[in-house]
């Protein structure tokens, strides 16, 4: 069991989850995916420049890098590693001349992911206050739907 299965008890109101991380999550994933054939199409077009093993283990890492990083975004040092990782991508331009385009597109959806899902997430809390309140001013009514 996990330790927010020990701690819960009937009646308790679930966590909600950050929008922003979510929204970052997914960008980083998606990064992934794109890294991951970036990856093969650089190894397909630059093998006799750079070594193969070079293209390939640098890709790896790199795509690992972006899906490891969704597990530390709730740290503050997350997000920073997150901008990190859009500049190396962009970055990737220097290989491959398409990722400055795919990676500048990925880093204002970054951006807009980070500052939406904030945005929605200010919006839940008080959502969430102005909840708590009413119940406890209409505890006979119970929880409004």
């Amino acid at each position: 069991m996990t330790k927010a299965q020990r701690e819960w008890r009937p009646g308790m109101p679930k966590k909600r989850r950050s929008t922003r991380i979510m929204f970052a999550s997914t960008v980083l994933l998606l990064e992934a995916f794109v890294v991951f054939f970036a990856t093969l199409a650089v190894f397909g077009l630059r093998r006799d420049e750079i070594s193969p093993a070079v293209i390939l283990t640098s890709g790896l890492i790199l795509g690992v890098v972006l899906i490891l990083t969704c597990a530390v975004l709730t740290k503050r040092w997350g997000i920073a590693l997150g901008w990190v990782l859009q500049l190396v991508i962009i970055a990737g331009g220097l290989l491959e001349p398409t990722m400055f385009v795919v990676g500048l597109a990925f880093a204002l959806t970054w951006f807009y992911g980070l500052r939406q899902g904030a945005r929605v997430d200010r919006e839940n809390v008080e959502r969430d206050r102005l909840q708590a309140e009413w119940e406890r001013a209409n505890p006979e009514e119970g929880p409004a739907v």
